[in-house]
């Protein structure tokens, strides 16, 4: 056992190294990584092909609990299905949205109700940002709200950059407010069992009182860099919302796929549908009504993040069958004691601190077995934890240009229309925002479960 345990540590660690180093394509580390797990792990070091169907874990897609719970405990591990066919469906969704010019259009609206003003825009832009977010991933809601956002500083003459690092912010922290805002919540939700609601009601509070205090915070930071030079008459150049949105039919269809696609998530833990379920559905209902467009919709999937999951439920599940998370999170549990308060202030910290530098995907992927280890059989205990380390990997990733895929999309945005965004500039205006986001997170987190856990 030692020496599989010791394989898997350095498969997860090469694989690490490798993904931060960005040399390599994350998809081919993970898989190839995961492969090497397989092998390595569980086939030379412990002979052991049951492991390697149960970290496959295919047998659960054909059981009925998978697509309807009925509230019966089901064992999980390995490659976590419901997660990837969730996020592969709401990819379709978001694809079928984009076609039709949705995304266009509404921030071209809401433009042109503040009249185009800096100031309004700024704050309307980082509304829909986090409004967005807590609905579509962050990567797609930045990447519309940045190209919109270069192209009115174009006309209305003033600095894009502030803007879009506010959006970015805003995106991650929104992301942080329910189950399908960012990845990391969706594995945590589907590994625990935890409902759309659920984060609504505990995580979702947490990123509302951050975000009025970060709407504040970057008012005052960046309101002198947002002054506009544009003159009345560069107004009436601008084109109509309208004019952007492609398909007419196609607009009202997806928007109607888009609030069914809520109401299900907003619904599923008094339904029963899981996330797999709604994620399938909803794939296939865009799919259906826009036939011709198929193959247009299915090119601009993100294949290459679906397979990047795959090969890291591997390499965690390497890690979770030989033992080495309960060592990780033994070690913890000694350090912390029956100190709870210590116990949530490592999970948000240290998870906000890593996921600044490190995908925070595959730590979370990492650190939802090792927080049921240390959760033992409470579930407030659990809970407590979850929300710990969801607030953690979902807001420290804003700390730097790297720690998210949407900061990376939004400054790679801004570079190439001519703006870019050091480290330095970067840094001196998220980081405080992360830690104050952070803190807020802290204390939120032990006044409301701590003080209850005794």
């Amino acid at each position: 056992m030692a020496a599989a345990q010791i394989t898997a540590i350095v498969i997860f660690v090469a694989m690490f190294i490798m993904i931060i180093m960005d040399k390599i394509e994350k998809h081919f580390v993970t898989l190839g990584c995961g492969a090497l797990t397989l092998i390595a792990v569980f086939g030379v070091c412990k002979h052991d092909l049951g492991a390697i169907w149960k970290v496959l874990n295919i047998s659960t897609i054909f059981t009925g609990e998978f697509w309807r719970t009925t509230g019966a405990e089901t064992e999980s591990g390995g490659i976590d299905w419901a997660t990837i066919l969730f996020l592969g469906g709401m990819m379709v969704m978001v694809e079928g949205m984009a076609r039709v010019g949705f995304f266009n259009w509404l921030c071209r609206r809401i433009a042109k109700a503040v009249r185009y003003k800096t100031i309004p825009i700024f704050f309307a832009f980082m509304i829909m940002s986090f409004i967005l977010a807590m609905f579509i991933d962050s990567i797609t809601v930045i990447l519309f709200l940045a190209s919109v956002t270069i192209e009115l500083s174009r006309l209305l003459k003033f600095n894009p950059v502030p803007m879009i690092m506010s959006e970015i912010f805003c995106a991650n922290l929104g992301g942080s407010a329910t189950m399908c805002g960012d990845p990391p919540n969706i594995i945590i939700g589907s590994n625990l069992h935890y409902a759309f609601m659920d984060f609504v009601l505990n995580t979702g509070v947490a990123a509302l009182i951050s975000f009025v205090f970060i709407l504040l915070y970057f008012y005052l930071v960046m309101k002198k860099s947002l002054v506009s030079t544009a003159s009345a008459s560069d107004y009436e150049n601008l084109p109509s919302p309208e004019s952007f949105i492609t398909d007419k039919r196609g607009f009202v269809v997806s928007t109607i796929i888009f609030v069914i696609a809520v109401v299900l998530l907003v619904s599923h833990n008094a339904t029963g549908l899981t996330v797999a379920f709604i994620g399938v559905s909803i794939a296939v209902v865009t799919l259906l009504t826009s036939i011709r467009h198929i193959p247009e919709i299915l090119k601009g999937v993100d294949y290459k993040t679906l397979l990047f999951f795959t090969g890291l439920f591997i390499v965690v599940g390497g890690l979770e069958e030989t033992g080495v998370l309960e060592i990780i999170a033994r070690f913890i549990s000694d350090v912390c004691g029956s100190n709870y308060y210590l116990m949530v202030a490592i999970i948000v910290w240290v998870s906000g601190i890593a996921s600044a530098f490190i995908d925070n995907i595959p730590f979370a992927a990492t650190m939802v077995p090792i927080i049921k280890e240390l959760a033992g059989a409470s579930d407030p205990l659990l809970a407590t934890l979850a929300w710990s380390l969801a607030m953690g990997t979902d807001v420290g990733g804003s700390a730097t240009p790297i720690g998210a895929s949407a900061n990376v999309v939004g400054t790679s945005a801004a570079a190439k229309a001519g703006h870019p965004i050091g480290w330095g500039e970067y840094c001196k205006k998220m980081a405080p925002a992360t830690i104050i986001v952070m803190l807020i997170s802290t204390i939120y987190i032990c006044l409301r479960y701590v003080t209850q856990l005794g």
